[in-house]
């Protein structure tokens, strides 16, 4: 092992430098993730089971239209798209993992849900006038850097049909630096890294002029490699919002920052729900 990368990585980089793993393919990891979605009391990977209903609801009362075509992207396990399903609607899940996409077709085999779920990055996406809504909740957006969000927006304006909307939450650029976390580090003997004995080093950096907090995790095991994960953490108020949508061809752009419950900083008025839709 060469402590002079692992150095080398522990200090800040430069602006959206990207680390040396992928933890939504990493196998062991992505079984770990599903167990913390399916997790019903806790705001990690997925929201608390009664936040799910509500949001659905409220998603739902927005767009106020009966038998939609709905596209979930970022699906994960089918929590939000069992609900819409079973509203009546035409539903599709996409998601970058191949563990979360098995579980949830499954589960729709076993409830005899009609939903369609596909393992693809959806940033990969190429449907065109198809849908009319489309969901990306738990702050997907504010994780892509600005290169890959520009896309994802290209992407879903392509997929929508004409006066279809699109719903997606971020995080709040308020109280932002009380978001950085401070440099800790924890051995186990396993755990949600590794399935074996692992050393975690944890930090985050704050960009302000950029209202981007990096979350990095690098993993040490006894093997001769370590792995860098890095989460790029972008934070946003409703007029950036509106810049990014106006620029891709978005109009009736729309921003909410009450819908979900004051339970921590990550939920409550330190998200913002917005609403938009294709001309």
């Amino acid at each position: 092992m060469n402590f002079t990368d692992i150095i080398e990585f522990a200090e800040k980089p430069q602006i959206y430098a990207e680390g040396n793993a992928v933890m939504w393919t990493d196998d062991h990891i992505s079984k770990k993730l599903l167990d913390v979605h399916l997790n019903p009391d806790i705001d990690l990977a997925s929201r608390r089971r009664t936040s799910i209903k509500s949001t659905a609801d409220w998603i739902l009362n927005s767009v106020n239209l009966e038998r939609m075509n709905i596209l979930d992207l970022g699906c994960g396990p089918g929590l939000y798209a069992e609900l819409l399903a079973e509203r009546g609607h035409k539903v599709t899940g996409v998601d970058f993992s191949k563990n979360s996409i098995e579980y949830a077709r499954s589960e729709a085999i076993k409830k005899n849900l009609d939903i369609k779920y596909v393992n693809l990055n959806y940033l990969e996406l190429r449907e065109e006038n198809k849908y009319d809504l489309v969901m990306m909740v738990f702050t997907d957006f504010g994780v892509l850097v600005p290169e890959a969000r520009k896309k994802l927006l290209h992407n879903v304006y392509r997929a929508l049909k004409p006066g279809g909307t699109f719903i997606f939450d971020v995080l709040s650029d308020k109280d932002i630096e009380m978001k950085v976390t401070e440099k800790s580090w924890e051995v186990v003997d396993h755990g949600f890294w590794k399935d074996r004995p692992h050393l975690i080093l944890s930090d985050s950096f704050y960009y302000p002029k950029h209202k981007v907090i990096l979350y990095q995790h690098i993993v040490i095991d006894n093997s001769d490699n370590f792995n860098v994960y890095r989460f790029w953490t972008h934070f946003f108020k409703s007029e950036d919002l509106k810049k990014l949508l106006k620029q891709e061809g978005f109009e009736k752009i729309e921003c909410y920052d009450n819908v979900l419950p004051d339970i921590d900083i990550w939920n409550g008025n330190n998200v913002i729900f917005c609403k938009t839709t294709k001309k």
